[in-house]
């Protein structure tokens, strides 16, 4: 079997060497590409980095701050940040998006306390129940209302609610 001598063509040869010079463009603006974007992301991963350390050092002086504060003028702890936690979420097949929204609204509803004095909060727990409970709070034409199942309260509220919803 014998194999046609194309290699000794001219126009043969121009379209091998047309062929192999393609390939080495292409793969130079392949590698060119990839190192730009590659640079580019790696310098975005850098500046987020530093972000968060200098936020994370920010968090520890003002946490530091606020303790060397308190204990100065020995004040009585405040509420500083709100938990809600919705058991029965899964009785509904509720997904977590909704879940989610349904804690921001009673959030929003009783987000007034951050920053008051725990023993506040503590003598007014049933206004805070009541409030909580006597409210309807209506997402994706859905009308939920809750019972409060539990009450932690110090320097973070937390509360486990019940869900009911009516449509």
């Amino acid at each position: 079997m014998h194999i046609p001598p194309y290699y000794k063509k001219p126009s043969w040869q121009r379209f091998f060497v047309g062929a192999v010079l393609g390939g080495i463009i292409a793969y130079v603006i392949l590698l060119y590409m990839h190192g730009s974007m590659y640079e580019s992301l790696l310098e975005e991963n850098q500046q987020l980095k530093s972000k968060i350390s200098e936020l994370t050092l920010q968090n520890e002086a003002l946490t530091k701050s606020n303790e060397d504060l308190n204990e100065k003028t020995n004040k009585s702890p405040i509420v500083e940040s709100i938990e809600i936690n919705i058991d029965n979420w899964e009785k509904y097949k509720l997904d977590r998006l909704t879940v989610y929204e349904l804690e921001e609204l009673v959030k929003d509803e009783i987000n007034h306390l951050v920053g008051e004095k725990v023993s506040i909060v503590a003598e007014s727990d049933f206004l805070l129940e009541r409030a909580i409970e006597n409210k309807s709070y209506k997402l994706n034409d859905v009308t939920y209302y809750f019972n409060t199942s539990k009450m932690i309260i110090s320097e973070t509220l937390k509360l486990t609610l019940e869900a009911k919803l009516t449509e």
